[in-house]
């Protein structure tokens, strides 16, 4: 994952050794916008989104509502009962050494406020782990009326005192997940609806001291090829931009999560690692950069595509934000049986060390499972 204040250079705003405001010219607008540090978290801010984006560690995404987790439970037998989310939940941020690879994991509400099977609270676990505690704070997406049978985010209203409510319960970043669908469009009013309740998401939090996850995430669902992806991904974030801008976000508080420029998940055309790199880096030099999301991709495949994007030439800090791509075999592994959870455990590790090989450019792919090969997307994913 990558925070802004990382960045030395983009096309679209230079933003190295920002002043406390700053002029950003975008794309397409006939006019500059001030952008102002109003966050009294301003110097807090730049220190999480720097913890996060630490060398060769990355986010583990684990904020599944209880319902999604409910599904991969009973993917393994178990039901979704308090108890046995609090049993998994509990093997992944206890799992020896985690912090070594992990620096930020996302939480839902429920696990923010949960405590460990042995009684201890999850997030002092994961700060003993060195690991950032973060909060996913969107109420899901519902029908946008007026759009092509697209969605929107829900979750303003009252996200203020939530965000601030977080915080004291030790959250130190947020994500908020929007969606864009190419087979519905996009219609221009889903990618504006996505953009401005993203920014304005980025600025709440920011008042409230919580980095915000900035995350405008392309579905792969479609037949579409790799450049219909790349087109679209290029129209969304300089909409993104222009809100965040509009909202006053202060750009170094923040971490970018672009999904990964791929073909349609139902495409006949297939990308080589190294194609979803040169056109996922030609998207983020073009717009500005950041962190990455699978999306149902295998954990191989994700692994494989973060390593390839670290072995070109880039001036990022180009890391990961997985939730299925470090979970899958670990949830397989653990079976919901007590006597495996050291076994689930080594499997979770194993997956963050590989993709913190990736984040380092280092990843051979050497002695994967079959389990990691599998795909995991699901069309028409929520959760």
């Amino acid at each position: 994952m990558a925070s802004t204040s990382l960045l030395k250079a983009s096309p679209v705003l230079d933003k190295s050794e920002w002043p406390s405001s700053a002029s950003v010219v975008l794309p397409n607008r006939a006019t500059s916008l001030t952008v102002r540090a109003a966050s009294s978290y301003a110097d807090e801010l730049v220190k999480t989104a720097k913890t996060i984006a630490s060398p060769g560690r990355g986010i583990l995404a684990m904020d599944e509502s209880n319902a999604t987790c409910g599904k991969r439970l009973d993917s393994i037998g178990l039901e979704n009962t308090e108890a046995n989310r609090q049993a998994y939940r509990t093997l992944l941020v206890s799992a020896p050494g985690l912090g070594q690879y992990i620096s930020g994991a996302i939480l839902f509400e429920e696990t923010l406020y949960q405590s460990t099977t042995e009684g201890k609270k999850m997030v002092d676990v994961l700060v003993e782990q060195n690991i950032v505690p973060g909060i996913k704070v969107d109420k899901g997406l519902v029908p946008l009326v007026g759009s092509n049978n697209e969605s929107w985010c829900q979750g303003l209203d009252g996200l203020s005192s939530r965000t601030a409510a977080y915080y004291q319960q030790g959250a130190r970043f947020a994500k908020w997940r929007t969606v864009v669908s190419i087979p519905n469009g996009p219609s221009a009013l889903a990618v504006k609806e996505a953009a401005w309740g993203l920014a304005r998401y980025a600025a709440i939090s920011q008042d409230s001291g919580l980095v915000p996850i900035v995350e405008p995430e392309i579905l792969l669902d479609g037949e579409h090829d790799i450049d219909r992806t790349y087109e679209v991904a290029e129209k969304v974030w300089a909409e993104v931009f222009f809100y965040l801008a509009q909202n006053n976000v202060m750009f170094e508080g923040i971490l970018l999560k672009p999904s990964m420029v791929t073909p349609g998940a139902e495409s006949k055309d297939r990308a080589t690692p190294e194609q979803v790199a040169a056109y996922t880096l030609k998207l983020l030099r073009n717009r500005i950069p950041p962190a990455f999301l699978s999306g149902g991709q295998s954990e191989l495949e994700a692994t494989l595509n973060l390593n390839a994007m670290n072995q070109a030439p880039n001036p990022w800090h180009v890391s990961f934000s997985y939730a299925r791509a470090l979970q899958n075999t670990c949830l397989k592994t653990w079976g919901g049986r007590a006597e495996n959870v050291n076994a689930a455990q080594t499997t979770l590790l194993a997956r963050a060390k590989a993709n913190s090989l990736a984040q380092l450019g280092k990843y051979t792919g050497e002695g994967e499972s079959e389990e990691a090969k599998e795909g995991m997307f699901v069309k028409g994913y929520t959760y």
